[in-house]
């Protein structure tokens, strides 16, 4: 047996050993326990909604005047909207539009800005000066302001929505980044790689952001349920989602003209949206006390 291999099993008994020790303090966080479920049930949801869906002809194109307006019974959960359509199934459906669009903007921020929170940290002098006054140029707009020119700009359609928001969100993944690697790259083992030619892209890759990535998962998860909020936000201001698409925020805005009369009509999406950034937000505070040793409370 080659010592590669054992040195291979080691380091993977190492790893599911830290994965066991971290469930477990997740465990012992009632509230972040019970947030990671219910937003392990909503993926699931995201993935069998056009199955599970009562009226999936509804989701789109079916229109039943005779049924506008409905108030939810045994037949349509959520009610109907205007065009007698199941709310109960364009919500659901508007789970996966939500947790789509949300981790495809935060994984394509994190592919842009964390490559370039290495360089800056790393190399530092005028590549840091570049990327960070860029960087600083993206920041002193406010992600939601930044987001709503951009997707303006772009011309409203959810694809244009979440582009702008991936603009507007890589340059925090880059300022993080950054701040963690010119922490560690004077550390005693980041110098000992250098001493013995460790190539640079190696160190970067191999020793620095391994010891840097657990604020970043923190960050990520809890701008997920940001990124969601604000990707409603663009849809009822019209810049985001366009009918006949049940995307939360859109639906939220539609029923404007009916709230009088037909309140389920905005609750059942407003309620989805509250619940699922509410539980981004506890995941993303429980994996900091898991993650952080300083913040450790088991």
């Amino acid at each position: 047996m080659s010592k590669r291999y054992l040195y291979f099993n080691i380091l993977m008994k190492r790893k599911l050993e830290t994965l066991k020790e971290h469930l477990y303090l997740l465990q012992q966080n009632k509230l972040t326990f019970i947030a990671l479920l219910i937003i392990l049930f909503l993926i699931i949801i995201a993935i069998i909604a056009p199955i599970i869906a009562p009226f999936p002809s509804h989701i789109y194109s079916d229109v039943n005047p005779q049924d506008k307006l409905l108030p939810p019974s045994r037949v349509y959960f959520f009610g109907t909207d205007e065009a007698g359509r199941d709310l109960f199934s364009r919500v659901l459906y508007g789970t996966r539009i939500s947790l789509l669009g949300s981790l495809t903007a935060v994984v394509m921020g994190l592919l842009i800005g964390v490559p370039l929170g290495l360089l800056a940290g790393f190399y530092g002098k005028f590549v840091d000066e570049l990327i960070m006054r860029i960087v600083d140029m993206f920041l002193s707009f406010p992600p939601l302001l930044l987001a709503m020119a951009i997707a303006a700009f772009l011309g409203p359609s959810l694809q244009n929505a979440i582009l702008a928001l991936i603009i507007s969100w890589w340059p925090w993944y880059t300022r993080l980044i950054r701040g963690q690697v010119v922490s560690i790259k004077e550390k005693e083992f980041v110098r000992a790689a250098h001493a013995i030619g460790t190539p640079s892209w190696q160190i970067m890759f191999k020793h620095i952001l391994p010891n840097c990535i657990s604020p970043v998962i923190v960050q990520a998860s809890m701008d997920l349920g940001g990124i969601i909020l604000t990707l409603a936000a663009l849809s009822f201001l019209g810049l985001g989602a366009q009918a006949p698409t049940p995307e939360w925020g859109l639906i939220v805005n539609t029923s404007r003209t009916y709230f009088l009369k037909a309140w389920w009509y905005g609750f059942f999406p407003g309620m989805a949206i509250f619940i699922t950034v509410l539980c981004f937000n506890l995941l993303g505070d429980g994996l900091r006390e898991v993650l952080d040793p300083k913040t450790k409370k088991y």
